[in-house]
């Protein structure tokens, strides 16, 4: 397990080069993105709101770079990401609207490393560390912040990426690995970490 888990720390830290210049790019209008946001904090501003089926919590994206949200919306838009109701709040969306949006739920500053880890990491968190951080905050903002994250969400979102219902190059090749238990552990650890938080309503 080790060893093919170092053979993918190896290509994440080497992706993760790659991607630095890409977070230069983030230029939303947060006032704009505020208005567009009705739709999502039905979801999304309510504090421990549940998806349906599967039964698990909505992502907080308070604090969420603005980079990752347009990412993710993408991945929506293409399907690369599986999810009806997003994959169709994202197919009308024009890359300003993601912009804006993505602006809006960032907020003023994005979620970023205080240098305190609460707990102990868990030992798969170390490969998780070339991208998310230490703490699970990313460490560009093209990588998401993971850190105060619902547990159940990261969960499922590391479910996903291992039967492919999410597709992500770099995430393709370290969750099929994971045990079952380890994708808990790393759920709870990183949730207990200072980071995201709900943007709630009005």
């Amino acid at each position: 397990m080790a060893f093919r888990l170092g053979m993918v720390f190896v290509a994440a830290a080497t992706a993760a080069a790659l991607l630095v210049p890409a977070a230069a790019g983030a230029t939303g209008d947060a006032v704009r993105g505020q208005k567009l946001a009705y739709t999502c904090l039905g979801c999304h501003g309510i504090e421990n709101y549940k998806n349906a089926y599967p039964n698990y919590s909505v992502p907080r994206l308070g604090g969420q770079s603005e980079v990752y949200i347009v990412a993710a919306l993408k991945e929506y838009q293409s399907k690369a990401r599986w999810h009806p109701t997003m994959q169709g709040q994202a197919a009308q969306m024009s890359e300003k609207d993601m912009a804006d949006l993505g602006a809006y739920f960032q907020g003023p500053k994005r979620a970023t490393s205080d240098g305190k880890v609460v707990g102990t990491p868990p030992p798969a968190a170390a490969i998780c560390a070339a991208c998310h951080g230490p703490d699970g905050n990313g460490v560009t903002p093209d990588y998401p912040s993971l850190a105060g994250q619902h547990a159940d969400y990261i969960e499922q979102s590391l479910h996903g990426y291992r039967s492919g219902k999410r597709q992500n190059a770099i995430m393709a090749g370290f969750a099929p690995q994971l045990k079952p238990e380890e994708i808990k552990a790393l759920a709870a650890f990183f949730s207990k970490q200072k980071g995201v938080y709900t943007t709630r309503k009005p």
